[in-house]
């Protein structure tokens, strides 16, 4: 008779994990609701440059940037659930305990925010093309000014928000904290920047993260490379930190 072999559990496969967070960031009634509001929200902006044709410029730079800057604004507090949800809802022992490595799980979580916010960029840019054709076809002229700098800002820009969202769940764990917090401190630091310059172009998001959607990419890098530093970079690396060592109650 032979004797029982002991195997090593086997690692669950990223992609495993991937498609789990990305159910957790979809699938759930919240984040239905939230991503219907999101896409609705989106649809109705494009109404203002189709509309108010003697107010905005008619150009595909506006038409572009309508709806990035709701997408820029919502998407991150579905980034911020995909985070948070497990701690919030004490949930986050059952997760751990099928993937006691809890870096790959915060990995995972990141790159469906990725993931998230390049739907969001293949959406935005779909609506700006309808809304685009939907007046010419009226006979209305839409100057076309995009060049390089907008055409790679315009992902970019909606990334850089929506890991800023991801960076405060992954360091706060706490859904209402982060969520406020990531609307209250960066229009503080808009706020403060108005009256001291050097924060307004190094650490005010609402500047840094302004260059990347217009493609004004002169002279401002290293402006972006600083702010999404202390905006993404920092907290989403407290918050690995955090979650790793944390113990669960």
């Amino acid at each position: 008779m032979n004797a029982p072999t002991n195997t090593a559990p086997t690692t669950i496969p990223f992609a495993r994990l991937l498609r789990v967070e990305w159910g957790k960031a979809t699938d759930t009634r919240a984040a239905r609701w939230l991503l219907g509001i999101t896409g609705l929200a989106t649809v109705a902006i494009m109404l203002a440059p189709i509309l108010a044709k003697t107010k905005i410029a008619q150009t595909t730079q506006h038409y572009v940037q309508f709806p990035a800057f709701v997408l820029a604004t919502l998407l991150p507090v579905v980034a911020i659930l995909t985070m948070t949800s497990e701690w919030t809802q004490r949930t986050v022992l059952t997760t751990f305990t099928q993937e006691p490595r809890r870096s790959r799980v915060v990995a995972a979580k990141v790159a469906v925010a990725g993931l998230l916010s390049l739907a969001a960029t293949a959406f935005g840019a779909l609506l700006a093309a309808g809304g685009v054709a939907l007046v010419e076809a009226g006979g209305r002229h839409v100057t076309d000014n995009l060049g390089w700098g907008q055409l790679i800002g315009f992902p970019l820009f909606l990334l850089a928000n929506v890991l800023l969202g991801t960076a405060f769940g992954a360091v706060l764990h706490n859904s209402a904290a982060a969520i406020v917090l990531v609307f209250v401190l960066p229009t503080a630091f808009g706020f403060l920047g108005q009256a001291l310059h050097s924060v307004q172009q190094w650490f005010d998001p609402n500047t840094t993260f302004g260059w990347m959607v217009d493609g004004d990419w002169a002279g401002h890098g290293p402006n972006m490379a600083v702010s999404i530093a202390v905006w993404v970079v920092a907290p989403l690396a407290a918050g690995v930190v955090r979650t790793v060592r944390r113990e669960i109650k």
